[in-house]
Parts: structure tokens; C-alpha cells; sequence
């Protein structure tokens, strides 16, 4: 299989300095480290393949060569020599990380950075539709200057001399053993003398980071959403955690939303509850016309099919409905000619008219007498 090219194993351009190709090594390395993929086969390879690209960008002559004549610099041709896995990976892989995966070190070795939370409020068409918008995160971030050792750039962390790296001190009171943290290193194990002035010794800076967050349609209130490696910076050139980004749908004036479905009230006239006539009703996607028939009572709904949420891309859901809920809204500031009229009509009503408030006085009537008995 033909080999990648170096700038694109690590996600560069062909003009990315030093630092650049670091970062890129050390978010790549970290990653794939055969100690934390010991169950990925393939995460070694591309572990390997990071490494030789590091080594190759981050030696000037080899990049050179590199840059002039591709893969066949080192394939004992144009450039002359070749390149050596042997002394490559390992060399490469201590230059940028010193031994922080060695282990025994204390507190200095590799930690992961913490997980963050942002609250994303967005509305009832932005969730149905999906939306893209960009937030600010204030967050601790890796420091460029000293990629992340908290040491003054061409310095390194060294080895605490009290307690010789391992961040705890022993002393002896008779037959015991006291362990205890090193109070020189505080149980880091690591002593940085000349400290980064970015960010005085921390390896981190607060920063405020402006990231785009694709938020798919459907999505609910409760939903997150998950940007990896988004979140803080880990201590001592760790990963970085990730950050989840919770939905917040805001209340609408209009609709109630029940999973896939929407409902709304639509409020009408006696006149037209009892008359029957059609109207224009919102939905998402517009004006609908809506045929109400006559005798209509409130709380009566009618369900426009496929106007609700489409959550085919989130969940494996379908497209819901919007049910119109009826309001059959009694007048008010009756004029006193109004008021005759509905008196009128209210003298000429018969009980049949009212099938529901005679069901009701018969079932009172019916409890009443159940109590007296």
C-alpha cells in the first residue's frame, strides 16, 4: 500500500512550522498510543505512521529532502540514506512527550483534561429545522509557548533531586516506613526551574474559544451533543477532555411539542363551533386550510398528518403530526342587543340541544340521590 503523505498523516499544510507539527504529533500520538488502544489493532499503525511523520517534518534535512522528492528521499536514492524506523519512533516520541508515559513519575504523568458543559437555548424552529450556530467556551487551553511542559521555551521540566522523580519521600521512625508526598516537587515528581512566562509553570491558559456546533434536526430538550477534545486542556501536555453541549428548546407562543407530534390550540366562535366553518391554522411550514365541522365542542382534536417533527436523522424516528386542539371561546363585552339576541336564543333551546349538559345534570341527579340513600 502506497504510503500517505506526511503533511496529510498529521492534518497539516505543507508550510506548518515546528510548533504546528508538535501539536498535531502530540493530539495524534495521544490518541493512538498503543498502551491506550491495547484492544485496536490498527491504532498502532496509525501510531507508527504519526511517528515517522514527525520524524521526518521535524528534522530540517529531512524535510528538506522530504519536501523535494517525496517518499523516495529515503528509499536509499535522491537524498541519499534512509529513514530508520528504529531510531525514529522512539526518538521522536521522547523529544516531543519527555517520559510522561513512563510511569513511576507521580503526578506528572499524562492526565486528561476535564469535561465541560455548555447549555445551547435555541428555539422550536431551529430545533425541528437543525441549526449551526457558533458559541464561546471559556476554557483552559494547551499553552503554544511551551506546548503544554510549563517550562520556558528550550528548557525542560527536570527530575525532583529530593525525591527522585517519583513524588514521594520515605522516612524511616524505627521498624516503620513513612511514605509521604515530596514537599519540594509537592508529589509531581518534576521541578520546572525556569518557568513559562505565557502561562507561569501551569502547562494551560484560559482562553475563550469560538466553536461552530452542528445541531441536527429533530433534536429535543435533553438532547447533547458531544465535540471531543473540545474541552479543558489536560495537566502536563495531557488530552483534552470533550464538551457536551446540552439542548434547551425555548417555550413557542404557538406550539407544544410531545416527542415527533406538535399541538396548538385554535381557538373559534360559538358561531362557528356550531355553524361549522374553515380556517387557516400555522404550522411549521406554513398557513394550512382547516375544515371545522359543524357542532363542534371544545377540546376536540384534528390531526394534520406529517406537519409535526421529523426525526428520521436522530433516534431512527419518522415524521409526527400536529394536532389542532379546538377552544370554543365564549364572547365577551356583549353589547345589550347581544345580549337579548342570546337570550332569545337561549328561551327557544330545547334539551336536545344540549346532549352533553343534560348527560351531566342526570349523573348529579344520580349521585345526590345515591347519598341520601
Amino acid at each position: 500500500m502506497a504510503k500517505r503523505d506526511y503533511y496529510e498523516v498529521l492534518g497539516l499544510s505543507k508550510g506548518a512550522s515546528e510548533k504546528d507539527i508538535k501539536k498535531a504529533y502530540r493530539r495524534l500520538a495521544m490518541k493512538y498510543h498503543p498502551d491506550r488502544n491495547s484492544d485496536d489493532e490498527s491504532a498502532e499503525e496509525k501510531f507508527k505512521e504519526a511517528s515517522e511523520a514527525a520524524e521526518v517534518l521535524l528534522d530540517d534535512e529531512k524535510r528538506s529532502a522530504y519536501d523535494q522528492f517525496g517518499h523516495a528521499a529515503f528509499e536509499g536514492g535522491a537524498a541519499g540514506g534512509g529513514f530508520s524506523q528504529a531510531g525514529g519512533f522512539g526518538s521522536i516520541f521522547e523529544d516531543v512527550f519527555g517520559d510522561i508515559f513512563s510511569g513511576g513519575r507521580g503526578r506528572s504523568q499524562v492526565q486528561r483534561g476535564s469535561d465541560l458543559k455548555y447549555v445551547l437555548d435555541i428555539s422550536l424552529e431551529e430545533a425541528v429545522k437543525g441549526t449551526n450556530p457558533k458559541i464561546k467556551i471559556p476554557t483552559l487551553v494547551e499553552c503554544m509557548e511551551c506546548l503544554g511542559s510549563g517550562a520556558k521555551k528550550g528548557t525542560s521540566p527536570m527530575d525532583c533531586l529530593q525525591c527522585g522523580g517519583s513524588g514521594q519521600v520515605t522516612s524511616r521512625q524505627g521498624f516503620f516506613s513513612l511514605q509521604q508526598t515530596c514537599p519540594r516537587c509537592r508529589g509531581a515528581g518534576r521541578v520546572i526551574s525556569d518557568p513559562c512566562g505565557k502561562c507561569h509553570g501551569q502547562g494551560r491558559v484560559q482562553e475563550r474559544k469560538t466553536l461552530s456546533v452542528k445541531v441536527p434536526a429533530g433534536v429535543d430538550t435533553g438532547d447533547r451533543i458531544r465535540l471531543s477534545g473540545q474541552g479543558e486542556a489536560g495537566p502536563n501536555g495531557g488530552p483534552s477532555g470533550d464538551l457536551y453541549v446540552q439542548i434547551q428548546v425555548r417555550d413557542h407562543p404557538i406550539f407544544t411539542r410531545d416527542g415527533a407530534d406538535l399541538y396548538s390550540e385554535v381557538p373559534i366562535s360559538f358561531v362557528d363551533a356550531a355553524l361549522g366553518c374553515s380556517l387557516e391554522v400555522p404550522t411549521l411550514e406554513g398557513k394550512v386550510s382547516l375544515k371545522i365541522p359543524h357542532e363542534t365542542q371544545t377540546g376536540r382534536l384534528f390531526r394534520l398528518r406529517g406537519k409535526g417533527v421529523d426525526m428520521s436523522k436522530i433516534r431512527g424516528g419518522g415524521l409526527g403530526d400536529l394536532y389542532c386542539k379546538i377552544v370554543v371561546e365564549t364572547p365577551v363585552n356583549l353589547s345589550e342587543r347581544q345580549k337579548e339576541l342570546l337570550r332569545e336564543f337561549g328561551g327557544n333551546q330545547d334539551a336536545s340541544q344540549s346532549p352533553r349538559k343534560n348527560t351531566w345534570v342526570d349523573g348529579v341527579k344520580r349521585f345526590i340521590d345515591a347519598l341520601r340513600d
